[in-house]
């Protein structure tokens, strides 16, 4: 009866654990693929990804002071602090810059929410904050495309704009009368976001 050498087992069980490595190699890229794939799925399902909650919904604006715009004439007090935001009207603060797409095609909706009566007769104003752009690209963007703001700030450093949370330009706040934000909408001002943004300001005028 012949047997087996003992060399062979020595290799044999050499060679399993390597293919065990092997087959680790290949399915932690997947399992990391598919746990991917499954929290985007998730993240698309979660509803309108405009509605991205705030931690500072319901608290006092942050304190800032913002410097105004050069050149730009206003119907309110140049420049825009947090002082601002507790007139005991509700505003709307809308954060935008020269260089943001987005910015430009809601233009005609701000230009829209500046215009409304209902809003003017309930003292609801409407400001902006510069983000992060050139003021002369911001003064010559409103230049061409229409003013619709009360008061602007300018927030060259984006400094206040990540202590409001700001994930990118534009966004729109609405505060309650003695400061309080009451509401965030990530993204232009559309068909799509109006009616809810409009809740939230009708919401923010209640005691």
């Amino acid at each position: 009866m012949s047997k087996t050498p003992t060399s062979i087992y020595l290799a044999a069980s050499a060679v399993a654990p390597r293919r065990s490595l092997a087959r680790l190699w290949v399915i932690i890229p997947l399992l990391v693929f598919f746990g991917i794939a499954a929290l985007l799925l998730v993240r698309l399902g979660a509803g309108d990804p405009s509605l991205v909650h705030s931690a500072l919904i319901g608290k006092p604006a942050p304190q800032f002071a913002l410097e105004p715009l050069d050149g730009l004439s206003t119907s309110g007090p140049p420049g825009l602090s947090s002082a601002d935001l507790q007139s005991g009207h509700v505003t709307i603060v809308n954060v935008f810059a020269s260089w943001c797409l987005e910015c430009r095609e809601e233009q005609g909706e701000l230009m829209a929410l500046a215009n409304d009566r209902t809003l003017q007769r309930e003292g609801v104003k409407l400001v902006g904050m510069v983000y992060k752009d050139d003021p002369k690209n911001a003064l010559a963007y409103l230049a061409a495309n229409g003013n619709p703001f009360a008061q602007v700030g300018t927030d060259r450093s984006g400094r206040t704009g990540i202590d409001f949370g700001v994930y990118g330009v534009p966004e729109t706040y609405v505060i309650k009368g003695d400061g309080t934000i009451a509401y965030k909408l990530v993204g232009g001002i559309s068909d799509a976001s109006r009616p809810a943004l409009m809740v939230a300001i009708a919401k923010a005028e209640r005691p």
